[in-house]
């Protein structure tokens, strides 16, 4: 196996062992089990929605309207939960709504040709101030015993929360993989044209990972509001940052037509550990956000050289 294939995945994995070793030298206590299933509880919505941000920064494009979308799904989460809706349906009902505002960014990048940075920065405003306006900031309090948890109890939900998130993963790593649909992605984000003229239909292609990018969106808000027992109106801030910066950092090229999940596992690792760590180390944890913005540069700006190194 060449290992010059994945580079830039590698790279992110020393980066996360160093940082691991780091914290483990400073401050042993990092590697409690407590911290340690609390981090994989915190960032396993985090992976599905920087799952569907892959997909779409595959294809070129870009989705920072993410985290207004979770806003308005927990919301309507809790909503729906307390109406007594069975949890079955109510997996159901968030996939569909969550689908549904991926596809309105789907029609507009995909079939009308916006630019997605703009067509998602719209929207991002849009559902924020539509849910503030009509919440009025209020949480969803007094939520049935059911919901939290799944009504299985913290031990059983966690473990819930963790196994569906690395099935939806896995499966979704190996339809990148082996299924035609999937390395379609590669194909658009690679050069459009050349794959119109193969066959595939790019517009259909974008559409779909957009709608694809909002299920997941559902899904990740309904198993991280059940995990609390109430559900804030201002949930999902700064989501998106989270995200891209996970994909990119993960050895996803921005421009498109390159890069693994299993990167973007890593990316997630990364950045969801550096907060924890911060604190652990003795650090203020408002630095999270701006480190978290100098990886995403680095990891820019090692694309940009790396690519032009390939090309020599």
């Amino acid at each position: 196996m060449s290992f010059s294939r994945y580079k830039r995945e590698l790279s992110a994995l020393i980066a996360f062992c160093l940082l691991l070793l780091a914290v483990g030298v400073a401050a042993p206590s990092f590697f409690a089990g407590g911290n340690l299933r609390d981090l994989l509880i915190n960032n396993a919505p985090i992976l599905l929605i920087a799952v569907g941000m892959t997909l779409v920064i595959l294809v070129g494009e870009i989705d920072i309207s993410v985290g207004s979308q979770f806003a308005v799904c927990s919301i309507l989460a809790g909503v729906l939960a307390k109406t007594g809706m069975p949890t079955p349906v109510l997996f159901l009902c968030l996939l569909l709504i969550g689908a549904l505002m991926g596809a309105l960014n789907g029609v507009l990048v995909g079939f009308l040709r916006l630019p997605s940075i703009i067509v998602t920065l719209a929207m991002l405003v849009a559902w924020r101030d539509l849910l503030r306006w009509t919440t009025e900031g209020a949480w969803v309090q007094n939520l049935p015993a059911n919901f939290q948890w799944f009504g299985f109890g913290q031990t059983t939900g966690e473990i819930l929360i963790v196994g569906l998130t690395l099935l939806v993963f896995a499966g979704f790593a190996w339809i990148l993989k082996n299924v035609r649909a999937g390395r379609a992605l590669y194909a658009v984000g690679s050069d459009a044209e050349a794959a119109r003229l193969a066959g595939i239909d790019p517009p259909r292609i974008v559409f779909g990972v957009f709608t694809l990018m909002g299920a997941l969106v559902g899904l990740a808000a309904l198993l991280n509001a059940v995990r609390f027992s109430a559900i804030p109106g201002n949930a999902g801030i700064g989501l998106e940052l989270k995200a891209v910066a996970a994909v990119v950092v993960g050895g996803t090229a921005i421009t498109g037509g390159r890069g693994l999940l299993v990167g973007t596992l890593i990316g997630v690792a990364l950045l969801g550990t550096i907060g924890t760590a911060l604190t652990f180390l003795g650090i203020n944890p408002f630095w999270e956000k701006a480190i978290q913005g100098a990886i995403i540069l680095a990891a820019l700006v090692s694309d940009v050289v790396l690519a032009r190194f390939e090309k020599k």
